[in-house]
This record gives C-alpha cells, sequence and structure tokens, in this order.
C-alpha cells in the first residue's frame, strides 16, 4: 500500500486532470443543454416524430451519463481527501482506511481515463450512429462459427452500452455460422468508440468441428463505417453501380423467403459492395444499402485522402483485409491481445460475452491526436 504522501500525490493529479476534462466537457454548458432537452422531451408533439424524439433522448441520456461522471469523480476525489486530513489528525492505526482510499483512487484513475477519452472524440463523425459489418475468412465451417462468434460478442457489448442494435444484413452458412453480417448501431459516440475494432481479427483453439481435436486458425475482416447525416451529399454516377435483387435469407420472418426483396449495390469503380435484406420492401433495402454504400465510399475517401470518389481504384477486400489486429487465443492457453496497443486480457470467455471496452480505450489511448 502507498503511503500518505504518495496518496496526495495521486489525488493532485487527478484533479490536474479532471480540470482539463472539465475545460473540455464545460460542466455547467452540458448541465444547461440537459436541461434545455429535458423541456423539448415533454413538449406536447414530442413524440410525433419517433426517430428525431429518440436521437434527443439517446443524446439526453449519454449528457446525463457526462455529467454525474465528472459530478461522482470530482465528490469521490474531495472525499478521499477529506478522509486523508482525518487519518492524518488521528492518534489511531487509521490502516483500513488508507487501503480504502488507495483501491478508490486506483477505480477513479480508470474512470477519468475513460471520460477523458470521450472527450477526446471529436472527430466529425465521432458522434454519429454505426454500421458494422463481419465477413467470414477462408475456411469453411471454423470460420464461419469465428464470424458467428463475432457477431455476438458485439451484439452483447452494444446492449451493456445501452447502443440499439438492428440486424440490417444477415447471409446464414447453412452448415453452421454466418459468413457476413451487417449491424447498424445507434447511439450517441458509436462510431467514434467503435471505429478501432476495423481490421482482420484471428482465432486460435482447438475446433469443435474437427474429428481428430486439432487447433484450427481462422480469420474474420470487421469493417466500421459511419452513419451520415441526411444532408451529408457525394456525387456518384448512377453509371457505377450496378444493383442486383435477390431472395432474402436471413431474419425477418417467411415474408422474407418469398419475395426478391433484398438489394446489393456494388460500386463498380472501387468494388465496394453494400447490401441490405432486413427491410420488408425492395424500396427500402435499396434506401439502406445505398445509405450503407455513401457511408463507406465517404469514409475511404478521407483514409485515401482522395478529392474524388473517382479516384479511388482497386478491389475496397484489398483496403480492409491486412494483418490481424487482435487475436483470440483459446488453446494452448488463453489470451485476447491486441497487437496494436499490447493491450490483452486472459480472460478470453468475458472479451466473447462482449466485455471490450479495455481494448476500446488502449486503442483510443494510442491515437490521440
Amino acid at each position: 500500500m502507498r503511503e500518505i504522501f504518495e496518496l496526495k500525490e495521486e489525488i493532485n493529479k487527478l484533479e490536474e486532470i479532471l480540470t482539463l476534462v472539465g475545460d473540455s466537457l464545460d460542466p455547467a454548458g452540458l448541465k444547461k443543454e440537459i436541461d434545455e432537452l429535458q423541456k423539448e422531451s415533454i413538449s406536447p408533439n414530442f413524440w410525433d416524430d419517433s426517430d428525431k424524439a429518440s436521437t434527443v433522448m439517446a443524446s439526453l441520456s449519454d449528457k446525463k451519463e457526462d455529467l454525474k461522471a465528472y459530478t461522482d469523480i470530482e465528490k469521490s476525489l474531495t472525499d478521499n481527501k477529506d478522509l486523508i486530513d482525518l487519518v492524518e489528525l488521528s492518534e489511531e492505526d487509521e490502516l483500513d482506511t488508507l487501503k480504502e482510499v488507495d483501491r478508490s483512487l486506483k477505480d477513479l484513475r480508470k474512470s477519468l481515463s475513460s471520460l477523458k477519452l470521450k472527450t477526446q472524440l471529436d472527430g466529425e463523425y465521432d458522434k454519429n450512429n454505426a454500421y458494422l459489418s463481419i465477413n467470414a475468412g477462408a475456411g469453411g465451417l471454423e470460420a464461419t462459427d469465428w464470424a458467428d462468434m463475432l457477431f455476438r460478442m458485439y451484439t452483447r457489448y452494444c446492449e451493456e452500452r445501452g447502443f440499439k442494435v438492428e440486424i440490417k444484413d444477415l447471409n446464414n452458412e447453412e452448415a453452421g455460422g454466418i459468413k457476413s453480417a451487417t449491424l447498424h448501431i445507434k447511439g450517441p459516440y458509436a462510431y467514434g468508440y467503435l471505429k478501432g475494432e476495423k481490421g482482420v481479427h484471428r482465432l486460435v483453439r482447438i475446433s469443435p468441428f474437427d474429428s481428430q481435436s486439432r487447433r484450427h486458425t481462422s480469420f474474420s475482416s470487421v469493417d466500421i463505417f459511419p452513419e451520415l447525416d441526411e444532408d451529408t451529399s457525394i456525387d456518384i454516377d448512377p453509371s457505377d453501380l450496378r444493383i442486383d435483387t435477390y431472395r432474402a435469407s436471413g431474419a425477418g420472418g417467411q415474408h422474407v423467403n418469398k419475395t426478391d426483396s433484398a438489394v446489393r449495390i456494388t460500386h463498380i469503380p472501387t468494388g465496394l459492395v453494400a447490401q441490405s435484406q432486413a427491410e420488408r420492401s425492395q424500396m427500402q433495402n435499396r434506401e439502406t444499402a445505398m445509405n450503407l454504400l455513401i457511408s463507406k465510399l465517404i469514409q475511404i475517401k478521407e483514409e485515401e485522402k482522395k478529392e474524388k470518389i473517382e479516384d479511388i481504384q482497386g478491389k475496397y477486400s484489398q483496403i480492409a483485409r491486412g494483418s490481424q489486429i487482435r487475436s483470440y487465443v483459446f488453446q494452448p492457453y488463453t489470451m485476447v491481445k491486441d497487437h496494436r496497443t499490447n493491450y490483452e486480457i486472459g480472460n478470453v470467455e468475458v472479451v466473447m460475452d462482449g466485455d471490450i471496452q479495455g481494448f476500446i480505450d488502449a486503442y483510443l489511448a494510442n491515437n490521440e491526436s
């Protein structure tokens, strides 16, 4: 356990960080925004536009969470300072109290670090909703099962964070698992938090599908794209698009198996593909697929620093797939390690249950501007 002077130094450091966070967060301004949103939420016609109302409520919840996190940390630092002052004035052995302060400061450092990272999510699209796509690599059933495991992991993570998840496309493998899936993730900073998940994810385990119980390595790629605002526009030549319709095969009830309502749009110059089959009508699926395609084109244009979409050539799969960003090892030992940040955790099961915030925080901290 640390000495009293060390605990005091820790508190001073945390207070300095909190001051910087406060400068970015602006608690007084945040409180004013919350009050305004609360007034808006109780207006008589608030729920006439359900989509807008949901966006407002999500923003309100997010701002309340930020303000509470800030005030809770501020109060806890003050309480710990008071406890140390009492210990110094006491003539009795207060070892248990100092241990409590030590534990509290360690927790506070984690909470403050997460809040600080959030205030630094200031990219143009960081506050936006996101599309997350998963694609199984080569390897048959082992690969499609791995894609399904990632699908479950991200769904659970989003549910824990309070994000709303809608399945926009799901391509099942008859033998088991999924070939591909696209999720529409709605919630404040969904793209900002998840943008670092883009890349190839590697699985190492004793395959449950191998009768000889051999160890297999499988790969799946994950892509993340921001959902763009309605007023975001981009020039796309209609002749550069190939639009195919097909019979949906995923979730959606009996209707999806009776009509060619699913839509796949290919941007020929780049090889980008966007598809949707979750909506009931072909028109709705076409709109969803087009929105996803535009999001992909905007992101790739930014990454490639091109002024025109037409300047981006080549297959998008070549851009998306590179060396793995993270390995998930089940045998001969258990570990999940991010190769960009070296952040790792030995409990692979909790990660597969959606506990990936540590990896996200490490990535964001490693990429501070």
